[in-house]
């Protein structure tokens, strides 16, 4: 049947029937949508936008920070890929502290981005790799008028920013909405990319200048780092929720953790219960505390989790710790070894081994398809706009412990337990849905609540996109945008959570962006978040 598309829109959704775009920006959907109808593929309308949100977006994600893809040609395989950034030889515990792994010259792992994009548009582009960074350059150039989202993200971020940093993004000392910010140095690296390839990045002037900035700072980035740089091709991490299949990044990230959401809530009927009702949002939470557990105990290890952490037989005995009428702490969002008495505890997957038998969003024309997520960490990432390449630097290593006795603790043998779960559903081995989001430890939490309105509920993507969130933190602790219904936040209270209520469509919970496939029609249909500048864009 054609997709019952229920919940309730603030925007029109969007249809198309050649192609559809999802992004945190409209202009960089534009872009998006331009490569498509030039005959473009999904990865070259999916590295169009990445560039452009560079410079429309650039406290979220480019040049200087990394992420990972899951493409899916139509009828072919599913992969994975993977552009982190490995960290710089010199990183560590003895070189690092709390400051200097988020904001300053020290912050960040490896510019991996343009080398992932290069990597996807060499397997899978249509169009001349040139063409794709076009629209970017003449938007730096040019330059493009904030938004409000734009401006608040701004005003966040720019305690972040170093001298360079300001005089881009702050000219005036505010850049209020309907600011006009040019980014010339960004442009002419675009340029240089554009004509000499990546190379002009990380063995050519641009990495040159990027290394000088850097070293000259007391960063840890050199030369040979650069020159290191890598990508990672690998496959899917593949589950089952009510009959479809849920395919997202495999370890050493944590898409693990959604999925076990969906395996224990696979045993409650959530369509019956209703949306965002006490109960859903009761049992939710709670299978949300087990996966996060899970979660905490395996990231950064050497070797990935049991592979029974995503069997049924697991899920099964997991929801039997959830009590329905009371909430149980959890120890930490963050990784760790210690689970205190009275938290949620961590399982034995291991004993379910032999039981096993086993998201900006693109997609074309022809069916090929594509998810990502990529970021810089924090507002601006690390707040360091290198030298005069106009690249912002990530902060990706805040995201990685300096407790030693962690399991994702800072060093050469750690793991990337990041939760970039950029995300696919299939039915019956037809395409369904692309979905993702930002968010950093809350992005599980907001990809399984899309995933639910959707298959749970029968919402449409608009819908499931702009429906209420929340996002859990430590021990009881339960931030939820108030346009849940008040009843509800004090049912929650009774039942021992710690409701915050914050403000309607709030980016605390997520940007989400995604495209549904019809499965009886085949016209796709696209939805952006509100919660940033989300846009989709379909013809």
């Amino acid at each position: 049947m054609v997709w019952s598309n229920k919940g309730t829109t603030h925007r029109s959704t969007v249809m198309g029937t050649r192609g559809m775009v999802a992004s945190a920006h409209p202009l960089a959907s534009l872009a998006g949508v331009q490569m498509l109808q030039q005959g473009g593929s999904a990865v070259d309308a999916i590295v169009a936008m990445c560039a452009a949100l560079d410079v429309v977006e650039p406290y979220m994600s480019g040049l200087g920070g990394g992420g990972a893809m899951l493409i899916h040609p139509a009828g072919g395989t599913t992969r994975t890929l993977f552009y982190g950034g490995a960290f710089p030889a010199a990183a560590n515990l003895d070189t690092l502290d709390a400051n200097s792994v988020d904001t300053g010259p020290r912050a960040s792992t490896l510019p991996a981005a343009a080398m992932g994009w290069s990597a996807a548009h060499e397997s899978y582009g249509a169009l001349a790799w040139s063409t794709l960074l076009e629209p970017a350059i003449g938007y730096a150039r040019a330059g493009v008028g904030l938004t409000v989202k734009n401006s608040d993200f701004y005003a966040a971020g720019a305690g972040r920013l170093n001298d360079r940093g300001r005089a881009i993004f702050l000219p005036d000392g505010a850049s209020p909405a309907g600011t006009v910010i040019r980014q010339s140095d960004l442009g002419n690296t675009y340029a240089a990319l554009a004509q000499d390839g990546i190379e002009a990045l990380y063995d050519g002037p641009i990495g040159t200048e990027l290394v000088r900035s850097i070293q000259a700072d007391g960063g840890l980035i050199t030369a040979e780092d650069l020159a290191g740089t890598a990508v990672e091709w690998g496959n899917p991490s593949i589950s089952s929720y009510r009959g479809y299949e849920v395919r997202s990044t495999p370890w050493p990230l944590t898409a693990y953790e959604m999925q076990l959401n969906l395996n224990i809530m696979e045993g409650f009927e959530l369509g019956a219960s209703g949306h965002n009702t006490a109960d859903t949002l009761h049992t939710v939470v709670e299978a949300m505390k087990l996966s996060m557990t899970e979660r905490s105990k395996y990231a950064g290890n050497t070797a990935p989790p049991p592979a029974g952490l995503l069997s049924k037989a697991f899920a099964e005995e997991r929801r039997g710790h959830i009590d329905p009428n009371r909430a149980t702490p959890i120890a930490s969002e963050r990784g760790t070894s210690l689970f205190p008495p009275g938290t949620v505890q961590p399982g034995s997957p291991e004993d379910y081994v032999r039981e096993c038998t086993t998201h900006l969003s693109a997609i074309d024309s022809a069916g090929n398809a594509v998810a990502i997520t990529q970021s810089l960490g924090a507002a601006f990432g690390s707040g360091y706009v290198a030298g005069s390449t106009g690249i912002a630097m990530n902060n990706y290593l805040y995201f990685f412990d300096l407790e030693p006795d962690s399991p994702n603790a800072i060093g050469p043998d750690t793991t990337w337990a990041l939760p970039l779960m950029p995300t696919m559903i299939f039915e019956d081995g037809e395409l369904f849905l692309i979905i993702g989001t930002p968010g950093a430890f809350g992005i599980p939490h907001t990809t399984t609540q899309m995933i639910s309105n959707i298959i749970d509920h029968g919402f449409g993507v608009q819908a499931a996109i702009e429906a209420p969130r929340l996002r859990l933190f430590s021990g009881n602790r339960l931030v939820i945008e108030n346009r849940v219904a008040p009843e509800v936040a004090s049912a929650l209270r009774e039942r021992g959570h710690e409701v915050e209520l914050i403000d309607a469509f709030s980016p605390a919970v997520g940007g989400g962006q995604g495209i549904l496939v019809d499965p009886e029609s085949g016209a796709y249909s696209g939805g952006g978040d509100p919660r940033r500048d989300g846009t989709a864009l379909g013809y």
